[in-house]
């Protein structure tokens, strides 16, 4: 894919997702409403909730090479279960911590990743797929969150058999749906199982 920016070029943010179904995420809803009221950003509870697998910035007008890579990728991948667990934080480079959802089965969520990143000939990088509560917290309310919810399983599953593609304006705002791309084991479900299986 050719990827030599013009000055005319609108650029997006693109986000590549898999979204748990309704029940999971509105599970996860009700937890970062404890959150939201524990942080006061109440903007947590309504951000869309997903296991995030890749992002990247660039013009519109590749757009469509970008789908047609990802419908390849996506042929190439089978269904798989998603298992949650228990919650944790992490501690990032800036001083920050984040508070997420764990995934108890990484291993399909990782390969695809994989999978995506040699898609457009990108090396390996260190993935952990996780399903985001709260960013940008201090320490004390990382520690107070973390006191209550380490103390509680998020014992959840749900079928994957599609991830989705989002984008914003690189300047920022609201990410919109894109497409779905469904995996290539697709044709032997029985009924629509994964067509209407998207968080609200």
């Amino acid at each position: 894919m050719n990827t030599n920016f013009e000055m005319s070029d609108t650029i997006y943010d693109y986000l590549i997702v898999i979204n748990p179904d309704v029940l999971v995420a509105q599970d996860v809803s009700h937890i970062r409403e404890y959150v939201a009221a524990m942080t006061g950003d109440t903007a947590l509870v309504s951000a869309p909730v997903h296991i995030a697998l890749f992002r990247s910035a660039f013009p519109e007008r590749f757009q469509s090479d970008f789908e047609l890579m990802l419908e390849e990728t996506a042929k190439q991948q089978s269904g798989f279960v998603v298992y949650t667990a228990k919650m944790d934080a992490h501690r990032h480079a800036e001083g920050h911590n984040s508070v997420f959802v764990n995934i108890a089965n990484p291993k399909p969520l990782i390969d695809l990743h994989r999978a995506i990143l040699q898609t457009f000939e990108l090396k390996p990088q260190q993935f952990k797929p996780h399903i985001l509560l709260a960013r940008g917290l201090g320490n004390e309310v990382s520690e107070q969150l973390m006191a209550t919810l380490s103390q509680q399983m998020f014992v959840r599953s749900f079928n994957c058999h599609c991830f989705t593609l989002m984008r914003r304006p690189a300047e920022g705002g609201k990410y919109e749906r894109v497409k779905d791309f469904g995996f290539g084991d697709v044709e032997h479900l029985p009924g629509s199982l994964f067509i209407n299986n998207y968080a609200a």
